[in-house]
């Protein structure tokens, strides 16, 4: 890092991400980074303490991201989806944004059921999880249809947080999540120093989601919702669809912090088929890319799992529209398929950097990237964003002196 200042290291690896996502081919394939529980093993430290204890999470990234340089880093401390609750916020955009992101400690101070962290419900060493649940009846779609945030903030939170079960615990809750944040964004804005310091460009991004992806995480369950498909056809399409606007709103809040990409994480994709993709899913999901479109901020959208059935559906969006990240799709296939009209991430599997040698890293970057570097519009990545704890740091050098050698 030594070669350029910290502004200039920036403005290199700013220029290669955009070039990709704006379909041209910059001076070297860009680089997004290899983060996860990686980063707090490197610094010796539990991933309970780095979900936990700030100081050392922030000592941890800057120890990372100094001795290991990517394009796109985009390092934080741990949290998972809290989208349902951006939901419920979204009528006061001054706060919705700051609810995108749930903590260990603000998961402590909801009490919700969603979320396990380690050194609570897992593990001290285990990654943060996801579990969600269903807070919601079948026969209460009709309220969520008519009132989507009503419904969700009055009803289905208390169920979902104990400590927001009686109005005397809601109201200490909130008192005590609003220090919580601060502290948090405290560390988030430390954080943002430490990276810009060592030539990472700043690459503000908005959180949104598919509306049916809300309804089956947080509301009704993943598997309930598959069977709700079927059951109340018409009443899954119009909760759905009474979502894109709160979903849309709560997006375009980040942009006062100058918000040029939404990141979209995807669910359901992979469990529908092309029918019901179609019919239930992509519609909506298509409705809120477009939107934001027109608000000028592209999505970011990561199709999880396998997304081979419906990868024709992305050629419905304007040329230009905004980065597809896979996690098990071809991209070589998805390259060819979206040649010249989006922008493609991902390629590089988990798997490979945790059991491969140095050697074998560098014959495969070296093959994946003759054949999806011609022409750009090409983002090398890991297919999922956390290398666990066993991963070599030796193949963390080896990947980034291929992507130098060959990119």
């Amino acid at each position: 890092m030594t070669e350029k200042n910290p502004q200039e290291l920036a403005k290199k690896h700013l220029a290669r991400v955009e070039a990709a996502i704006n379909l041209e081919e910059p001076d070297r394939v860009p680089l997004s980074w290899v983060g996860g529980d990686i980063i707090p093993a490197y610094a010796g430290i539990t991933q309970h303490e780095f979900c936990y204890d700030y100081e050392k999470a922030i000592k941890a990234i800057e120890k990372y991201l100094k001795d290991f340089t990517f394009d796109w880093a985009s390092a934080g401390i741990p949290g998972l989806a809290g989208r349902l609750f951006s939901v419920a916020f979204v009528e006061f955009p001054d706060i919705a944004r700051f609810i995108t992101s749930i903590t260990g400690p603000m998961h402590d101070v909801l009490g919700d059921k969603y979320y396990r962290f380690p050194g609570r419900e897992i593990d001290e060493n285990c990654s943060p999880q996801f579990i969600g649940g269903t807070f919601m009846q079948p026969n209460e779609y009709d309220q969520l249809i008519e009132d989507p945030v009503g419904f969700i903030a009055e009803t289905v939170l208390p169920r979902v947080c104990t400590n927001l079960e009686t109005p005397r615990k809601t109201m200490a809750t909130w008192v005590r999540y609003g220090i919580e944040t601060n502290r948090f964004f405290s560390a988030l804005a430390e954080i943002g120093k430490v990276s810009a310091n060592l030539g990472y460009p700043t690459i503000s991004t908005a959180q949104s989601y598919a509306p049916l992806d809300i309804i089956a995480d947080f509301l009704r369950g993943f598997d309930t919702v598959l069977l709700d498909i079927y059951r109340y056809p018409d009443k899954v399409k119009k909760a759905a669809e009474a979502l894109v606007d709160p979903v849309i709103s709560h997006t375009l809040s980040f942009k006062k912090s100058g918000a040029k990409l939404a990141f979209i994480p995807l669910h359901l994709n992979e469990y529908l088929s092309p029918k019901l993709y179609n019919e239930f899913y992509w519609p909506t999901l298509k409705t809120v890319i477009l939107e934001l479109l027109k608000e000028d901020i592209k999505s970011y959208v990561f199709f999880e799992g396998y997304h081979d059935a419906h990868l024709e559906t992305i050629l419905e969006l304007p040329r230009g529209w905004g980065i597809a990240y896979f996690e098990k799709t071809d991209v070589i296939k998805a390259k060819e398929v979206l040649k010249n009209h989006t922008c493609v991430m991902g390629g590089l599997p988990i798997s490979l950097l945790v059991s491969a040698t140095p050697q074998e890293i560098d014959k495969y970057v070296k093959n994946l990237l003759e054949k999806v570097k011609p022409d750009g519009g090409f983002i090398l990545s890991p297919n999922i964003g956390t290398a666990p704890r066993e991963t070599p740091v030796e193949n963390i050098s080896a990947l980034i002196n291929a992507v130098e050698k060959y990119g």
